[in-house]
């Protein structure tokens, strides 16, 4: 044991080595979470740090340590498989092996790889370059990940920088070590000095990151100036229609894999509806939620070949009557989309314009399970890739809301509900799940269920088109809006909607396309009707909803964005201020005013405390350090304040009296007071007479004041620097002076 304990303390520096590399290679599986499967993510973590403790354990090389460390990874696999359910261990011995070695593909390439690793940058990051070196290949890919994916990664840039200033300390200390064993042993004796000083260092260095001021790019990085000469963003369209740089613009998506960002509005004219009933122009469908966006290809449903007049086929919804609506669509850009847009759910296309193009209807497809009206781009030489002008005819749903409120589970899904629209991605924040259930459990059916979950929604946050992402902790979308961030746009309300809705087993699905848009001024085509409106569509109209299923009654649009509200067709039954969404709607740049408390708590603050308490500890840390200092000037401050009150900086002879006096008060303190009729020289004597060698200790201050005050000599600044040090003397030594016996003679000397 003694032996192990030495080597251990020897080996001091391999030890604090596998702590950095262990905080940098977490910071990496941050960014891992995002693309890994959470089994994935902790297997690596699991064999790493097991890997890393026993290297601690047992620094020097050893077969039993490789051996040991084979055994960790194998238990910590088994343990992980297991917790994920990717197998189950059931059966004999000889069973569950044979499960096992199935499971362990492909995990076991990832976490063997990481190992690897670890052993391999443990031996080989060994002196100041190699550590630069290793910081740079890691610093600078998660800076490009940063900057060009949607994953926020400068806190795990700045926790790799602490790491690395870190690594960079101890390799710095093992030299000293090494060069100057005799120093290294005195350090060891007393460490709390430097320990003190690094932590100081490190203070500062964290409050001043913290408190830098932020200050907007000077320089275009290349990237981003040779996407903006050709005309294209640096980042993808998000989920809503809307780029996901603070320098893009609206619009329709053609992404939804990840959500986020921020936008500014665009009002270019997108296109000129006319209808007979407002809208929402419904574009397409999304049903599989991934974490971080909606799989933009969910493989459900099959597209069928539709032409002009042809009614489609829509999912049946025998329950819910509908209104016929048409609407005539006059695109204002040449811009080509997926789909063509109409009302839900569109019925049938009465006509369309296509130039230059011998059939028009063999572009379209329908896939009635999403109804989603798609447009099949096949541009060639001298045709038009989109219809100018097309005639849509819709059958939208008229709500019976009085019957929607008493239709309980078991009316709507007798059944039961199709996995596809309560899909929910493993992993999925539970405290999600628990809000949505706090939020709900006051509603019986699930009407009065999502009506709570968008009454929430609509009256908790904030509708803004620049999200402070800074405040995101979550990787889960959905997550960091509801406790993190706290305010967004469209996809942000959406497909909060959508998830907590499907949390409590509600089915629900995510849309996207355009709101109404504003009444079309100036001269218009004519008018088809005389009860149809038009409607001028810009790419700031880019909007996502969600829609609940109702089993019987269809599929319903819910509007859950703040300052929005969707026109839906009521049974004249209904009362109007039942529904939210029979308000008059709101554009998106309008609503600045705070929400309202919604009935139901909200969502609690759980962002990381990690972060304020390092920054609140560095405070701490440099507050101390800067009252240590004041601490050691305090006889300078002294002076400096004397001197402001006699006017004009202390000479020695006046800094020698001070001092004599601040020694007086300290032997008062102890006991010794000098009498008002005493000079002191007398009060010195007496005081011998109580206390064994203060006599001794203080003639020769006695000395230096009488010299000081009484005499016609100036004193020298060696003097005082004297004076300094006797009074020093005499107040670290006091506790060797000891009061004189009483029933010793007394000298009368």
């Amino acid at each position: 044991m003694k032996k192990w304990a030495e080597s251990f303390r020897s080996s001091w520096y391999m030890a604090v080595s596998a702590v950095w590399l262990m905080i940098v290679a977490i910071q990496w599986l941050t960014y891992t979470r995002t693309i890994w499967f959470d089994e994935t993510n902790a297997l690596v973590l699991g064999v790493l740090t097991a890997v890393a403790v026993i290297h601690v354990l047992l620094p020097n090389f050893s077969w039993f340590r490789l051996g040991l460390k084979a055994a960790v990874f194998v238990v910590v696999m088994y343990t992980t498989l297991e917790r994920y359910h990717v197998f189950e261990p059931t059966g004999n011995l000889a069973l569950r092996a044979e499960r096992f070695s199935e499971a362990i593909f492909p995990y076991v390439w990832f976490a063997l790889l990481a190992w690897l690793l670890f052993e391999f940058c443990i031996r080989f990051i060994n002196s100041q370059r190699r550590i630069l070196v290793f910081a740079f290949l890691n610093i600078v890919p998660m800076a490009a990940l940063d900057s060009f994916t949607m994953v926020p990664l400068w806190k795990q840039v700045a926790w790799v920088v602490f790491a690395t200033m870190g690594w960079l300390v101890c390799d710095h200390f093992r030299r000293f070590q090494t060069r100057f064993p005799r120093g290294w042993n005195a350090l060891r004796r007393n460490p709390f000095k430097l320990l003190i000083n690094t932590a100081v260092v490190f203070s500062l260095v964290i409050l001043a990151g913290v408190n830098m001021p932020f200050v907007q790019p000077v320089l275009t990085d290349p990237y981003t100036a040779w996407r903006q000469i050709k005309g294209t963003s640096n980042v993808a369209f998000n989920a809503g229609g809307f780029l996901q740089s603070q320098a893009s613009a609206s619009g329709y998506s053609r992404e939804d894999g990840q959500l986020g960002g921020g936008f500014n509005f665009d009002f270019t004219p997108v296109m000129t509806v006319e209808s007979t009933e407002r809208s929402y122009w419904r574009g397409e469908t999304r049903m599989t939620y991934t974490g971080s966006g909606w799989d933009a290809d969910s493989g459900w449903g099959a597209l069928e070949d539709v032409a002009s007049n042809e009614r489609l086929e829509r999912e049946a919804a025998p329950l819910m009557p509908t209104k016929t609506v048409t609407q005539r669509i006059t695109m204002q850009t040449d811009t080509s989309y997926p789909v063509l847009f109409g009302a839900y759910s569109i019925d049938r296309v009465e006509s369309i314009d296509v130039e230059n193009v011998e059939n028009g209807d063999s572009r379209m497809q329908w896939k009635p399970e999403q109804s989603e009206l798609h447009w099949q781009e096949r541009a060639g030489r001298g045709t038009t890739v989109y219809p100018k002008t097309y005639t849509i005819t819709s059958e939208v749903p008229v709500i019976p809301v009085d019957d929607l409120k008493k239709a309980t589970y078991e009316d709507l899904y007798p059944n039961g509900v199709d996995p596809r629209y309560v899909q929910i991605p493993r992993g999925f924040p539970q405290r999600v799940t628990d809000l949505a259930s706090e939020i709900t459990a006051k509603g019986e059916t699930p009407y009065e269920k999502a009506y709570l979950l968008q009454q929430y929604l609509q009256m908790n946050f904030k509708y803004t088109n620049t999200p402070t992402l800074s405040r995101r902790q979550s990787d889960d979308f959905v997550e960091s809006f509801l406790f993190d961030i706290k305010e967004g746009y469209c996809d942000y309300f959406s497909s909060a909607m959508v998830m907590m809705a499907r949390s409590q087993g509600i089915p629900a699905r995510w849309v996207k396309g355009y709101s109404p848009g504003n009444p079309a001024v100036g001269d218009m085509p004519e008018r088809f009707s005389e009860n149809s409106q038009q409607f001028e569509v810009t790419n700031a109209n880019a909007h996502s909803w969600a829609e609940v299923y109702f089993g019987g009654y269809g599929w319903v649009p819910v509007e859950a964005t703040k300052g929005f509200t969707m026109p839906l067709l009521q049974e004249a039954s209904a009362p109007a201020d039942e529904e939210v969404t029979e308000q008059p709607e709101r554009e998106p740049v309008q609503p600045e005013e705070e929400p309202e408390k919604a009935a139901v708590a909200e969502p609690q603050e759980t962002e990381s405390n990690v972060v304020p308490i390092v920054v609140a500890s560095a405070a701490v840390v440099v507050a101390a350090w800067g009252i240590y200092l004041l601490w050691l000037r305090r006889q300078a401050i002294y002076f400096f304040l004397m001197g402001l009150r006699m006017g004009g900086p202390l000479t020695a002879d006046q800094k020698i009296v001070l001092e004599t006096e601040n020694v007086l008060r300290f032997l008062k303190r102890k006991g010794l007071k000098r009498e008002q009729h005493e000079t002191l020289r007398e009060s010195v004597r007496r005081w011998d007479g109580k206390v064994t060698g203060a006599e001794a200790a203080m003639v020769p201050i006695l000395a230096l004041f009488e010299k000081a005050r009484y005499s016609p000599e100036r004193i020298t600044e060696e003097e005082w620097t004297q004076m300094h040090r006797l009074a020093s003397e005499l107040k670290k030594g006091w506790k060797g002076y000891y009061p004189v016996s009483p029933s010793l003679p007394q000298s009368n000397s």
